[in-house]
């Protein structure tokens, strides 16, 4: 497996920072997976100031930033050479770095959600992300404490879909259903909310599916902004958001809002923006809780 790597300066630098807590907490997961690191300048540079470079190692050193680095990351997630390529980007954003809305970052997400590839843009995503892989290989371990979010029955998610994936999103959830029925709260924008409450209705029946999901307005009237208010207030942890990156969005600053709001609560909230990742993530949280509850 090989993993983009890149943290914003504002999570590089200090002891506690986003980019030490990735390997300090997710160190167990990391020992059980077979990574090599392609690393941005840097933030190489801070792992070997922080005395990280023996967690994070085989590497493979990126120029910084300036130097094209990061453009670099985004030709290697669009690679079909396995030799030159990565299979997963974890990009540790500062919500107010500007360098995170730079075309190459922009486009390297969008090429992530094209191509399938997991990206990672808040520590708690990338943690449970390494944590859910490690189940993947066998580890049996819970390398992430249970107050890190992994009791659903306390816990609540946010469901939104584009347009066009709105079948997805109604496919992956009826696949799903007995995972997401666990957490306590289920949120959507409008329509599909009203989606999957029907869909709730048929598995469930009328009245107990009937407010399965907790639908706020569309995205393009504020539904996002409504959800992004919950996640800064930690309310909502996790977002499963269905995005279609072939289309123009009227409403792209509210798409953008909500991300940020995630990155705003690095350490709480995380984002899942493609309907392949989203099925492999519940799947492997599936598993995971499954394999925590037998050791029990």
């Amino acid at each position: 497996m090989r993993i983009g790597l890149i943290a914003n300066r504002a999570h590089q630098d200090a002891a506690n920072s986003a980019l030490v807590q990735l390997f300090t907490r997710a160190r167990l997961a990391l020992q059980a997976l077979d990574i090599e690191w392609v690393v941005v300048g840097r933030t190489l540079d801070a792992i070997h100031s922080h005395g990280l470079q023996t967690i994070c190692t085989p590497y493979i050193r990126f120029p910084y930033g300036r130097d094209g680095g990061l453009m670099k990351l985004v030709a290697h997630v669009v690679n079909r050479d396995p030799d030159n390529s990565v299979d997963a980007v974890i990009y540790l954003i500062d919500p107010v770095d500007h360098s995170s809305i730079f075309p190459e970052a922009l486009a390297l997400k969008r090429q992530c959600v094209i191509h399938k590839k997991p990206y990672l843009s808040t520590l708690a995503g990338a943690c449970e992300w390494l944590e859910l892989e490690a189940t993947a290989v066998g580890a049996r371990h819970a390398s992430l404490s249970e107050d890190f979010g992994f009791d659903l029955g306390g816990e609540s998610i946010a469901l939104i879909a584009h347009d066009a994936l709105k079948q997805n999103m109604l496919q992956i959830a009826e696949k799903h259903f007995a995972l997401l029925d666990q957490f306590a709260h289920r949120y959507a924008t409008g329509t599909t909310g009203a989606l999957l409450n029907q869909l709730a209705q048929k598995i469930k029946g009328e009245a107990a599916g009937r407010a399965w999901a907790q639908p706020f307005l569309s995205g393009p009237m504020g539904g996002d902004a409504q959800i992004a208010e919950l996640v800064l207030d930690k309310k909502i942890r996790r977002i499963l958001f269905l995005e279609d990156p072939h289309v123009a969005r009227q409403h792209e600053a509210d798409i953008q809002l909500l991300e940020r709001a995630a990155r705003t609560v690095t350490d709480f909230a995380l984002v899942v923006s493609d309907a392949d990742g989203a099925d492999r993530w519940l799947r492997l949280l599936t598993q995971r809780n499954a394999s925590v509850q037998s050791v029990v």
